[in-house]
């Protein structure tokens, strides 16, 4: 066992989480989610792998080094980046054929998660070996967990094309959606993204923007899809940028406040289904427009 090892099989933190006694198998991929800025997000577990490691392959060696510097680890860096993916995943592979341990984290977050890693793992397991997670940070988690989306569920898309036109064409097909949906943007590119997105969507469609998730200038910003090109001129542009796009919901035109009231009150005796079906008979309003008042409705009150 190297010393490196020794010295987190002997931290405290280490063995409280029982991390000693587990097995690091060999001849296994590791993927590996470290911070997205901050760097008390690490986890003990990512931690005690990479300390275990023979290689850790990263999208950049140079990033990856400064964390792994911090921590005191020194195992061996190989460089898999998204043009040479392919001929890092052979390499990978044969690494763990001959049963050595690999790493394969990306420069914040989760790999394989818009970052490179995907064809890596897809090679590991066509060539019948394991895979392990081991759980981190992930900006599309992290953003939804403080976002306040009423939707359930989201499609996750991702970076969108960065040339106008085709992104344009993105954006008008995900607006279409009913769904939350959340995209990634690089600051050199958001401006653009939130106009175009803002051209798209209906004006009362809620969005969050969420940059500096983690790190000090963090903010997390609620607005409508109307209020999107002003405030990019207003904001400049800094660090990783996620947005999330609400569920889309029917308006409930028409629906004045003695019928709102009276909806409120029949919907602790009746199911949003059976009470937006008498609504629509009594105010002859879509039935679709009631029904997601009264989910409005419960998700407020919860």
């Amino acid at each position: 066992m190297t010393s490196q090892a020794n010295f987190w099989s002997e931290n405290s933190l280490m063995t409280t989480a029982g991390l000693p006694e587990q097995t690091v198998p060999d001849g296994a991929l590791y993927v590996v989610g470290v911070p997205i800025g901050n760097l008390g997000d690490i986890t003990l577990r990512a931690l005690w792998v990479l300390s275990r490691v023979d290689a850790v392959a990263a999208e950049d060696t140079r990033e990856t080094r400064k964390l792994l510097d911090r921590f005191g680890l020194s195992p061996q860096l190989l460089s898999v980046r998204e043009h040479n993916e392919r001929m890092g995943a052979e390499q990978i592979v044969a690494r763990l054929s001959r049963g050595e341990k690999v790493a394969l984290v990306t420069d914040a977050g989760t790999p394989a998660v818009s970052d490179p890693g995907a064809r890596v793992v897809d090679a590991v397991y066509e060539a019948g070996l394991r895979v392990i997670p081991i759980p981190g940070a992930s900006a599309v988690v992290t953003a939804l967990s403080a976002a306040g989306l009423l939707g359930s569920g989201f499609h996750f898309v991702g970076f969108v094309p960065p040339q106008a036109k085709a992104r344009r064409a993105a954006l008008a097909e995900l607006a279409e959606h009913k769904a939350p949906f959340v995209l990634y943007e690089a600051p050199h590119r958001v401006v653009d993204l939130l106009k175009d997105l803002g051209a798209a969507l209906k004006p009362e469609r809620r969005v969050v923007v969420a940059r500096e998730l983690t790190k000090r200038f963090e903010t997390i910003t609620r607005l409508t899809a109307g209020e999107l090109c002003a405030w990019a001129q207003e904001h400049e542009p800094r660090g990783e940028y996620v947005i999330l796009i609400d569920e889309m919901r029917t308006a409930a035109v028409g629906l004045n406040e003695e019928a709102r009231k009276w909806l409120r009150a029949l919907s602790s005796e009746l199911p949003a289904s059976r009470l937006s079906a008498v609504g629509a008979k009594a105010t002859g309003l879509p039935r679709q427009a009631i029904y997601d008042f009264l989910l409005d409705g419960k998700r407020e009150e919860q």
